[in-house]
């Protein structure tokens, strides 16, 4: 699992950062958006992602500088010819921004897409992924967003079955998963005593835009990695607290307290340049020491 940064800018881009969104690339090969600010299909173009690989959309809320982006995306996706589904999640309102958009500018698409309108709670669960929404401390309704990958049943010991006598065959495929299989001569053979310890999934919390919520510390907890807005520096909380937004040291304490393996740390105000950088991850490890600044184009690996 890979994360690619292409907007980490609140509000309005800069000259080095564009405004939020951040694509999570799954195995075997696809990819989900977090977030589509203005833009979002020009940083496309600047990275390895590819738009046919979009298989969904996660919208945290619909200020501008997230989801602007939404209407070019989609129509230049459809003006490539790019048959992939499409399905986009986000707060009420998403709907009529998206069809509203098109409508208004004699635009379609030509994919199949879905958009569905959540609220806190299990978004979608695909047997290999779930994620889950999480309600945060924003001016508009906002959502964070936990996504889980399930954990994988470990290594089949072939060795063993053929020491206890049981022959390979197609049912190997339902031992793998745990399941419970009867062979030509009656006996029942339970997968799951052949089966090595279980492989944990891996798990990332991608906050929207917050101030310190009460819903934090569930939506982080235990992750491999947190990513969470910094919005503006430790000496100025009240004014980020006052517009829904967090500083460096909230966001650590978050990190810190909710047990994450790493914090990478986005969403700056523009008023921050390169030379402030050092100065913000300062502040940020200063209360959680695995922390990282994200850049546009930045890759982690989960």
């Amino acid at each position: 699992m890979y994360l690619t940064f292409l907007g980490t800018c609140a509000g309005v881009p800069s000259l080095q950062r564009n405004v939020t969104a951040i694509a999570l690339s799954l195995p075997p090969g696809g990819d989900w958006l977090f977030d589509c600010g203005e833009a979002t299909q020009h940083q496309y173009m600047r990275s390895a992602l590819k738009p046919g690989k979009l298989e969904k959309i996660f919208i945290t809320h619909l200020h501008g500088d997230h989801i602007f982006g939404l209407p070019g995306l989609l129509t230049s996706r459809s003006m490539a010819s790019i048959s992939q589904p499409l399905t986009i999640y986000g707060p009420p309102g998403i709907k009529a921004f998206v069809d509203n958009a098109l409508s208004l500018s004699s635009s379609w698409v030509s994919f199949p897409m879905e958009i569905i309108e959540i609220e806190a709670g299990v978004v979608l669960d695909d047997g290999e992924y779930r994620v889950t929404a999480y309600p945060m401390n924003h001016v508009v309704p906002c959502l964070g967003y936990r996504i889980e990958q399930h954990d994988k049943p470990g290594t089949l010991d072939a060795a063993r079955l053929k020491a206890d006598g049981i022959p390979s065959g197609p049912w190997f495929q339902l031992l793998k998963q745990g399941k419970t299989v009867t062979l030509d001569d009656g006996r029942q053979i339970d997968g799951t005593a052949y089966l090595g310890p279980a492989v944990k999934g891996k798990s990332v919390a991608i906050f929207g835009d917050t101030a310190p919520a009460e819903a934090s510390l569930s939506l982080a907890r235990g992750v491999d990695v947190m990513v969470h807005e910094t919005t503006l520096e430790a000496a100025m909380a009240e004014k980020a607290n006052s517009r829904g937004h967090s500083t460096t040291i909230q966001a650590a304490q978050i990190a810190r307290d909710a047990g994450a393996g790493r914090l990478i740390a986005t969403h700056f105000s523009s008023r921050y340049g390169a030379q402030d950088m050092p100065r913000l991850l300062a502040e940020c490890q200063s209360v959680f020491t695995a922390t990282g600044l994200a850049q546009d184009f930045a890759v982690v690996e989960i």
